[in-house]
C-alpha cells in the first residue's frame, strides 16, 4: 500500500515489535484450503517442514526458491544495481522489511526487487505483520528512473488491516491485505494478525490476475479489460501511463516503514507447452471416419479437419489428459465451420462424454458451452457478442478450466462463464470435433496449453 506520506500515523499500539517466538520456532503453518483451489500436485509443502525449502514433488512440478532464507542472492534495490545496504536483513529464514530501521516509520531501505523477470506465474510467500506494518507485494514491475516502484505495478496489499481501520485516518476500500491495491477490494477472507504467519499466492495467466490469502481467493480480476481500464481511469494510478502495462517485469517487495517478515518465497513460472508440433499428429488419437491431417501454413504447420465420404461426427483426441488449464488455440472456418473444442473428456468410437467450447458458423454461439449426449447448452453468450467471430479467417479461442470453473474468450472478448460441479468433477482428454452432415472444413493452429 502506498498511502500519502503527510503526518505519521501512531495507534496506541508497540511501535517496535519484537522478534515473535513463531519466526523462531521455524514452522509453516498449514493453511485450510478453499473449495475452489485446484488441487495442484505438489504445489503446497507439507505442515511443519523447514522453511526455504522445496519437496521433491514441489520441484518436479516446477516450483524454484526466490529467497534461500540466507542471503539476499537474487534481489537488488529498486532502480538500484545492488540489495540496500540498510533496513532490510536476513533474520532467522526470514526477510525483514525494517530490520535495521531505527525509526519504525521510515522506510530507510526502499523497495527491492528480484533480479529476473517474470510474466505468467503462480508465486507463494508467506508473511508476518507487525503492529501497524504496511508493505505490498508487487508484479510485473516497471523500473522508470525518478519513478516510485507503485506508480507502474500492481500490488498485493499487504497490512495490518485492523489497526489502519481502527484508526480511521484513511478510506480503506481496496487498500487492505490481499487486495489489488486501490482498485479491487478483497472479498471474505482470514487474516492472521501479528505474530503469525500468513500464506500469500498471487497467479498470473494471459493477463487474468488472482489473489489469494491464506487458501481462499481474494481477487480475481483481467488486466487491460475494460472494467479495469474504468478503475485505472478513475484512480491514483491515472496520471501513470506505463501502471500495469508490462508483459513482463521482475517481483518486487515494499518497504513503506514497519516490519514484515517474508519466507517460502516461491515461484513456477506458467509457460504454455505446445499441443501440437506442428509435423503431424503425434500424441492425439483419430476417432471416427472424418479427415484429421497436416498441411504447411503461413506460420508453420496446420491441423486440417474435414467432412469425408461418411459425413459423420468425427474427433482428434488428445492421448494425455487434463483438468485445470488455461488453452488457446487458433482456428479458422473455410466451410461450414461447426466443430468445437472439447474439455476433460473422453471419447468411445464417435460417441463424447464431455463438455464443448462452441466453433460454430456466426450466430450459433461460439463460445458458448455445450454438454454433449447431456443436458444440452449449459451458457451461450450473448448475441450482440458473436460479432468477435470472424467467419473465413483466423480467430483466437481462449478456454481456462479451473476446478468447477470454465471461462471463454474469442478474440480477446469474453464469450461466457460457468461454474458447474459436474464440470468441476471431471477430467479428460482434449478434443477437436467435426460435426456431422458434411460440408466442413476447418484449419488449427497454435494450440497451446497451460496447466496447474
Amino acid at each position: 500500500m502506498r498511502a500519502p506520506r503527510g503526518p505519521r500515523l501512531r495507534a496506541p499500539l508497540s511501535l517496535r515489535a519484537p522478534l515473535p517466538a513463531a519466526l523462531a520456532a521455524g514452522l509453516v503453518l498449514g493453511c485450510a484450503q478453499a473449495p475452489e483451489t485446484p488441487p495442484d500436485t505438489g504445489e503446497t509443502a507439507p505442515a511443519e517442514t523447514t522453511p526455504n525449502t522445496l519437496t521433491d514433488a514441489e520441484r518436479e512440478a516446477g516450483w524454484r526458491l526466490l529467497f534461500d532464507g540466507e542471503t539476499t542472492a537474487g534481489w537488488r534495490g529498486y532502480n538500484r544495481e545492488t540489495f540496500p545496504d540498510t533496513g532490510w536483513a536476513v533474520t532467522e529464514g526470514a526477510l525483514v522489511v525494517g530490520a535495521t530501521a531505527t525509526d519504525p516509520d521510515a522506510a530507510v531501505g526502499g523497495d527491492i526487487v528480484t533480479t529476473e523477470a517474470f510474466s505468467d506465474f503462480d508465486l507463494r510467500f508467506e508473511f508476518m505483520l507487525s503492529e501497524v506494518a504496511n508493505s505490498g507485494v508487487l508484479y510485473r514491475v516497471i523500473e522508470e528512473e525518478g519513478a516510485a516502484i507503485w506508480h507502474n505495478a500492481p500490488e498485493y496489499q499487504v497490512l495490518d488491516d485492523p489497526a489502519y481501520i481502527e484508526m480511521g485516518t484513511m478510506d480503506m476500500h481496496a487498500h487492505l491485505t490481499g487486495d489489488n491495491y486501490d482498485l479491487h477490494a478483497s472479498g471474505e477472507k482470514t487474516l492472521r494478525g501479528p505474530g503469525e504467519w500468513n500464506e500469500g499466492r498471487i497467479r498470473i495467466r494471459n493477463n487474468l490476475v488472482e489473489h489469494w490469502l491464506n487458501g481462499t481467493k481474494t481477487v480475481e480480476y483481467g488486466l487491460g479489460s475494460p472494467e479495469w481500464e474504468a478503475l485505472v481511469a478513475a484512480s491514483k494510478f491515472a496520471p501513470y501511463p506505463r501502471y500495469g502495462r508490462a508483459a513482463s517485469g521482475p517481483i518486487g517487495l515494499q518497504d513503506h516503514g514497519r516490519n514484515v517478515w517474508y519466507r517460502n518465497i516461491r515461484i513456477r513460472p506458467l509457460e504454455p507447452v505446445s499441443l501440437f508440433n506442428g509435423e503431424n499428429l503425434d500424441g492425439w488419437r483419430v476417432h471416427g471416419t472424418e479427415l484429421w491431417y497436416v498441411e504447411e501454413g503461413e506460420q508453420g504447420g496446420e491441423i486440417v479437419s474435414e467432412s469425408g465420404a461418411d459425413a459423420e461426427y468425427g474427433y482428434l483426441v488428445t492421448e494425455e489428459t487434463y483438468r485445470d488449464f488455461d488453452l488457446t488455440v487458433e482456428f479458422k472456418q473455410e466451410a461450414d465451420g461447426n466443430s468445437g473444442v472439447f474439455l476433460r473428456s473422453s471419447v468411445e468410437g464417435t460417441t463424447i462424454s464431455g463438455w464443448q467450447a462452441e466453433v460454430a458458423p456466426p450466430g450459433l454461439f461460439t463460445g458458448g458451452i455445450y454438454e454433449s449426449y447431456g443436458r444440452g447448452w449449459l451458457v451461450r453468450p450473448d448475441p450482440e457478442l458473436d460479432a468477435a467471430l470472424r467467419m473465413g479467417d483466423w480467430n483466437t479461442m481462449r478456454i481456462r478450466a479451473d476446478g468447477d470453473r470454465v471461462e471463454t474468450w474469442l478474440n480477446g472478448t469474453r464469450m461466457v462463464e460457468l461454474e458447474d460441479e459436474r464440470i468441476g468433477a471431471a477430467v479428460g482428454s482434449i478434443a477437436l470435433q467435426i460435426h456431422d452432415g458434411g460440408g466442413i472444413k476447418v484449419r488449427w493452429r497454435n494450440l497451446r496449453i497451460t496447466t496447474w
